[in-house]
């Protein structure tokens, strides 16, 4: 197993996450999925620990219904997402809040910019992350992005952020 990587070396991997939604390249951005993996977005205002098994969560995917929301967001059917949104993510405040074996705890802030319609809406938060870098090729064991806003104004989250 190699050394545990560094701060910079966790940023690139998240910036090429980001950069693989900003361009809707959702298949290969699943790629960075680790069979198992979960992927959770807790509602707003909600606390960053809370169990989707007791509490309301926009999504709480598991590796199988995360490829699903991917199937159905590159069809053309998926009518919130097609045309696609603009999306732009800002990711900031990297921080690397444990290791395991071959495993790194992640958190960083974000800002989302989606552009539709003639409109943009802004979504901000953080994200947790359990990045498994034991392979050549890294993969996201979890991903649970907390909104760090009150409400979810309008009301519509239909990208992934």
């Amino acid at each position: 197993m190699s050394a545990a990587p560094t701060r910079s070396e966790i940023e690139d991997f998240l910036y090429a996450e980001a950069a693989l939604l900003d361009e809707w390249r959702l298949s290969e951005w699943f790629a960075l999925f680790a069979e198992g993996a979960t992927y959770q977005a807790p509602t707003a205002g909600a606390a960053e620990d809370d169990d989707p098994t007791k509490s309301l969560f926009y999504i709480a995917d598991d590796y199988v219904r995360l490829r699903e929301r991917i199937g159905r967001l590159n069809k053309k059917e998926a009518h919130a997402e097609y045309p696609h949104s603009r999306v732009r993510h800002m990711i900031s405040n990297v921080r690397i809040t444990g290791e395991g074996d071959g495993t790194s705890d992640v958190t960083c802030n974000f800002v989302v910019y989606r552009s539709k319609h003639g409109k943009v809406d802004t979504f901000f938060g953080h994200s947790l992350y359990v990045i498994d870098w034991s392979e050549k090729d890294w993969k996201i064991k979890a991903k649970r992005v907390v909104l760090d806003m009150d409400t979810l104004y309008p009301g519509k989250l239909s990208i992934v952020i």
